[in-house]
């Protein structure tokens, strides 16, 4: 349920995002070249995944996400769902210079990478050399601070204990310096600074009126106050060069003696 300035807890369409099988082959669009099922619409989250044309005839006005793939798992684009719901505390990856977090918890490595702490651990106990972030529920090394590995440990980490939160906090209309000079100053009013604002706004309008009318009853500056001298010619280039050797003049052949 929606509460004033907050979405939900868990939003209703976030568990069966984390239970649909993606990128099955669309059985609508068989001849078609993308006919993958990696879509997920956010108003009718139990109509399972769909694929592209799916998406243009059935679901075109409708707030969808695209689901990708990383190393044969689910991940979405942050950017697509922070609006929708915090991803704070989950590990995010770059994927083609993208922000992404996974959907679910994945297998662990055999040689290691789930610690004591896993379960309810804290994220910053080591189990290994080198290890010193552990994921709270499932206990996979992460790269960064973080609690979770994935939407879905943090999602099993707010049914346990509720100490962690999907919540995302709206800003209040008005907030987000849209406003007018005249909203601002109603709420700079509100603060208790409006009154010293408006004054100095008044002086400074003033101010402005009293130089402006000053440069009308001024007289115009005579033409020789505001004329400059002209500016000198640029000196002239000379055309001779001064290596270049002079002619010697039209040959003169000797005289022929028979």
């Amino acid at each position: 349920m929606e509460k004033a300035g907050h979405v939900a807890v868990v939003p209703e369409w976030l568990e069966p995002l984390l239970t649909t099988s993606f990128f099955s082959g669309c059985f609508r669009h068989k001849d078609g070249p993308r006919t993958e099922c990696n879509m997920f619409c956010l108003d009718c989250p139990n109509g399972g995944a769909f694929c592209f044309y799916c998406r243009s005839s059935r679901h075109h006005d409708h707030a969808v996400i695209q689901i990708r793939r990383s190393s044969y798992h689910d991940v979405v684009r942050v950017a697509e769902v922070e609006s929708l719901l915090d991803t704070g505390g989950v590990q995010t990856y770059v994927i083609n210079s993208a922000k992404v977090v996974f959907l679910n918890e994945r297998p662990l490595p055999k040689n290691g990478g789930a610690g004591s702490g896993a379960g309810g651990g804290g994220g910053s106990s080591s189990s290994g050399k080198g290890v010193t972030h552990l994921c709270e529920i499932c206990g996979r090394s992460l790269l960064d601070p973080c609690r979770f590995c994935s939407l879905g440990c943090k999602l099993a980490r707010i049914k346990r204990s509720g100490d962690a939160s999907f919540k995302v906090t709206i800003p209040a209309e008005g907030n987000g310096g849209g406003g007018g000079g005249d909203e601002i100053m109603e709420e700079r009013i509100r603060s208790g600074r409006g009154i010293s604002c408006r004054e100095e706004w008044r002086e400074e309008k003033q101010q402005e009126d009293g130089v402006v009318q000053q440069n009308e009853d001024s007289p115009p500056p005579s033409p020789a106050a505001t004329s400059s001298p002209p500016p000198p010619p640029p000196p002239k280039r000379s055309t001779s060069n001064p290596r270049r050797r002079p002619r010697k003049g039209i040959p003169q052949r000797a005289p022929f003696f028979a």
